[in-house]
């Protein structure tokens, strides 16, 4: 099989916040945006890698999902324990202080991990934990 990651989803609660972290905070592209109000998608990514993208989309929107878990997913994102993404770099402290300057929520500092990585952890606006991992 030929099989690549072409898209990952992570929820967002205010488009217009995660929109200006990951274009302006982490400097992702913009590859579209669709929808209005808090119902919209915004698909971003990388700079130089168009194959590579997260959809920022409205947390459960689908219209299979009952009342009790819409609340289950709305109680989950404000603790943060709904959606994360596992980013990499070779500049971890540069990253790291360009995210916190830009207002990040720092769950951890960079760290030398016990299991051979340095990386450190933020929160994006709708609570999403991001590990960003040092590239070695």
């Amino acid at each position: 099989m030929d099989l690549t990651i072409h898209t990952s989803a992570l929820p967002h609660t205010d488009p217009e916040a995660s929109l200006a972290f990951y274009r302006d905070t982490l400097g992702f592209e913009v590859r579209s945006d669709v929808g209005q109000g808090e119902m919209r998608w915004i698909t971003v990514g990388p700079a130089g890698q168009p194959d590579t993208c997260i959809l920022l989309a409205p947390p459960a929107a689908d219209p299979g999902i009952t009342e009790a878990e819409r609340r289950t997913i709305a109680e989950m994102m404000a603790k943060g324990t709904y959606g994360w993404i596992l980013l990499a770099t070779r500049d971890l402290d540069g990253v790291f202080a360009k995210v916190r300057d830009g207002r990040g929520e720092v769950v951890q500092e960079p760290t030398e991990q016990p299991y051979g990585i340095r990386d450190c952890a933020f929160r994006d606006p709708a609570g999403n934990l991001i590990r960003i991992q040092e590239l070695r």
